[in-house]
C-alpha cells in the first residue's frame, strides 16, 4: 500500500464538551461544530485535519451501535492514512487482513464522500486507511 499522508488526526473523547474545553477554550484551535458533536479544523498547519471525536458517534461508524463492546479496548485516538483513492481504500484493506489484522470494517464510502477502511491498533487507536477526496488537493 503506498500511504500518500496522514489525513486526520481526532481524540476519542467520551466528554467531547471538556475535550472541547481544552482544545478551543484552552488552547485556542479554530474547530468548527456543535459542543458535543464532531468538532474538527482543516486549519491547522501540518495537519490535514484534526478533530474531536466523540466515543459514540465512533462506536457507532466501527460497530452501529452507540456504545464501545466491552471487549475491545476504549480508543484515545483515531489516526486516518489517506491513500490514492478510493479504490486503493479496498486493496490496502485486503492486504491488512492477509497480513493478519482484524478489521473493524471493511472499505466502505461514508456520506461525506471518504472511503475508509478501520482496524484497531495494539495500543488501541483506530486505524483508518483513507481516501478523502477533499483533502487531496
Amino acid at each position: 500500500m503506498n500511504i500518500e499522508f496522514v489525513a486526520t488526526v481526532a481524540m476519542i473523547a467520551p466528554d467531547p464538551i471538556a475535550s472541547r474545553k481544552l482544545y478551543v477554550e484552552t488552547l485556542g484551535l479554530p474547530l468548527q461544530g456543535q459542543r458535543d458533536d464532531y468538532q474538527h479544523s482543516e486549519q491547522i498547519a501540518g495537519c490535514k485535519s484534526f478533530g474531536i471525536w466523540p466515543l459514540k458517534q465512533a462506536a457507532q461508524a466501527c460497530f452501529g451501535t452507540d456504545r464501545w463492546p466491552t471487549d475491545r479496548p476504549v480508543p484515545q485516538v483515531s489516526i486516518e492514512f489517506d491513500v490514492a483513492d478510493a479504490a486503493s481504500v479496498g486493496r490496502a484493506a485486503r492486504e491488512l487482513e492477509q497480513a493478519g489484522y482484524e478489521l473493524l470494517h471493511g472499505s466502505r464510502q461514508e456520506p461525506w464522500g471518504q472511503t475508509v477502511a478501520r482496524l484497531q491498533s495494539p495500543e488501541g487507536a483506530i486505524i483508518g486507511i483513507s481516501y478523502a477526496p477533499v483533502l487531496h488537493d
